[in-house]
């Protein structure tokens, strides 16, 4: 939000003037008479030293669900809205969260909904969470929205952190793996060629290839950091282009062993997305619409997209997903009785929790499969630095006796 300027007189009639952020200069001057300051002129401050930067604001999935969780039981133990956003501002150790929810306290208090206060924080709160949120206050049912909202996020956080772990620990074996190699090739296998060449004896094949390898390392390596920010700025591109983005994710989707636990990571939070919306009451139009923003997977969310388009010609939502090799045949039989016996919000939570499960199942068996994988191509290699230089070395030893 922008900061405003402001010139007015308090309750005494004394002139007073400050700074103050606010969405619009109604929601500012409403701010203000709250405070019983009454401002006579209010000037938006413009220029990048009031930017309201947010660049290192995101709300962290973790912090999220803390802040939903702890919602949820104060409304549930009989708390007012506004004294539970109060209570939790006073314990926050974050000033960023603690400034959000002060703020949200005085829209709330100033009689702005729930929902368009959160609105107004879209860096802290998603748009899938507002809109839970509208409809449970249509329904009068907040604190069981929270609830829900707290169980959503801790599956998709869990989720998250299984697909990342089961990923990371190959990654980090790769890299050490890939250092290694490089401090043989640049460092040590030369030491002992000079030594080999003073005896005068001529290098094996093996020894040279390595060499030659070793040389090219060398002579590159300070391209490594300059190749580690393209692709930095390629995924970022990649990214904000639907269509590029489309054909990486189909491209992962696609590959061994990984593109089956992403395939189900993705079916795991669409699905978990559809029944916290379809069980938070909100229309199904709009419920998918937010599904196909939040999926995280382009290739997925083309097909919702059509699934969005059938609906509003007034057929199934499972017609398009029927002709997509995305969705096996277990996704479209339960959706397809979910919709006629009216429990697509249990439908999808049985799914969620299907793939939830076979997620856990498949990072597991694929780090299994992957750790030994290149533990071995790892001795491999070693194998062959170790062999070109123990078999120059023992050629030397022959010259010596």
């Amino acid at each position: 939000m922008p900061f405003y300027q402001y010139y007015g007189r308090d309750g005494g009639g004394v002139p007073v003037q400050g700074k103050i952020k606010g969405a619009t200069e109604t929601d500012i001057r409403a701010k203000l008479e709250r405070k019983q300051i009454y401002p006579k002129e209010i000037n938006l401050l413009e220029g990048w030293l009031y930017q309201d930067i947010k660049l290192f604001q995101k709300a962290r999935p973790k912090d999220l669900v803390l802040f939903l969780r702890q919602m949820a039981t104060l409304l549930q133990a009989g708390i007012s809205l506004v004294e539970s956003i109060q209570l939790l501002a006073d314990q926050m150790q974050n000033k960023i969260w603690k400034d959000t929810l002060r703020t949200m306290e005085e829209d709330i208090r100033g009689g702005t909904p729930f929902s368009a206060a959160a609105e107004k924080h879209r860096h802290m709160f998603p748009a899938l969470m507002t809109n839970m949120i509208k409809a449970g206050e249509a329904a009068g049912d907040l604190d069981e929205v929270m609830d829900r909202l707290a169980f959503y996020y801790e599956k998709q956080y869990r989720l998250r952190q299984k697909v990342i772990s089961s990923v990371s620990y190959p990654i980090i074996l790769s890299v050490v793996a890939f250092a290694v190699v490089i401090f043989l090739l640049a460092v040590v296998v030369p030491t002992f060629v000079d030594m080999f060449a003073s005896f005068g004896s001529d290098l094996p094949w093996i020894t040279n290839l390595v060499l030659q390898t070793g040389m090219i390392v060398t002579e590159l390596y300070w391209l490594v950091f300059p190749l580690i920010i393209l692709i930095a700025a390629a995924a970022g591109a990649v990214k904000k282009n639907p269509q590029a983005k489309y054909y990486l994710d189909y491209a992962l989707l696609r590959l061994p062993v990984l593109g089956s636990v992403l395939q189900k990571a993705a079916l795991a939070r669409m699905s978990r997305t559809w029944s916290s919306l379809f069980a938070s009451s909100v229309p199904v139009l709009h419920a998918t619409s937010i599904v196909e923003r939040v999926v995280g997977n382009e290739v997925l969310a083309r097909v919702i997209r059509d699934s969005r388009q059938s609906l509003e010609r007034g057929e199934s939502l499972t017609t398009p997903m029927k002709s997509h090799w995305i969705f096996p045949p277990l996704v479209t039989q339960m959706v397809n009785v979910g919709e006629k016996t009216g429990t697509l919000d249990q439908m999808f939570g049985k799914i969620a929790d299907f793939y939830e499960q076979e997620v856990d199942q498949a990072t597991d068996q694929m780090k299994s499969l992957l750790e030994p994988a290149l533990i071995v191509l790892m001795s491999v290699v070693v194998g062959i630095i170790v062999a070109a230089i123990a078999i120059p070395m023992f050629e030397v030893f022959e010259v010596i006796q």
